[in-house]
């Protein structure tokens, strides 16, 4: 069912799937940058949301502003209004559905989101999942390159075209040069779960190391072969893994 939020004005457009034999958990899945929620069956999400409520894991999914059908501009994203979505996402999953756990789930960019947002609300999350968590943005920004963009790191434009269709704001890379990622994500002292392809071209494994190394409870999984987008041979596996860990 819809389940659309408001953020400073800004309608994100998500969806609520219940579980049939719900357990009370309910599970908030993010996307990565320039991705959506997922609207095709071989969408990461969507396939990931099914096996979790197969288990009794409710979930929930939305597009973050600028994206997929939510209002904004992709120009005027970053990851820190990234996160100020999630946060309006999980206040209304908490004041809406009342549910007993909440689990977050997020792939690439999505996962630096969900990794931060745990830290900020540590309290209120039960579980965390990082698919290929793209915490090396950070490093990309401080660089000067990202995702075949090429710039003065010292001196970053105001826009920059992304390819045909997007413009990144140059705001996004000033503010991903000074995350705190890491440092944040650590607050979070709960179980975590880290799935990261070996074959990886967007985002190095070492991003998925740290936050390893950071974390109190987590398990790292990294998979022989595996690209950026989970997909092919390896999806199977991450789904069984991502689902297995959410119901134990």
């Amino acid at each position: 069912m819809e389940f659309n939020v408001q953020r400073d004005g800004l309608t994100l457009a998500g969806i609520y799937e219940p579980a049939d034999q719900p357990t009370g958990t309910i599970a908030i899945l993010m996307h990565g940058f320039t991705d959506d929620r997922g609207y095709t069956s071989s969408a990461l999400l969507v396939q990931l949301a099914a096996r979790l409520r197969a288990i009794g894991v409710g979930t929930v999914r939305f597009d973050f502003n600028g994206h997929g059908h939510s209002d904004g501009h992709f120009v005027d994203m970053t990851v820190l209004n990234e996160i100020a979505d999630a946060q309006a996402v999980l206040t209304a999953v908490q004041t809406r559905l009342h549910p007993q756990r909440i689990d977050l789930l997020g792939h690439s960019q999505g996962g630096v989101v969900a990794s931060m947002l745990a830290g900020y609300a540590a309290d209120a999350i039960h579980k965390l999942v990082l698919l290929a968590p793209a915490a090396t943005l950070k490093d990309d920004a401080i660089a000067g390159h990202t995702r075949g963009l090429v710039y003065d790191p010292h001196h970053i434009p105001a826009t920059l075209p992304l390819n045909d269709t997007l413009t990144l704001g140059g705001f996004y890379l000033r503010t991903a040069q000074l995350l705190p990622i890491y440092e944040t994500a650590q607050a979070f002292t709960g179980p975590v779960c880290l799935i990261h392809g070996d074959a990886d071209q967007i985002v190095d494994p070492i991003a998925s190391k740290r936050y390893h190394d950071v974390y109190q409870d987590s398990t790292y999984h990294l998979l022989p072969g595996a690209s950026h987008g989970l997909d092919g041979q390896a999806r199977a596996t991450v789904l069984d893994l991502a689902t297995a860990f959410v119901q134990d």
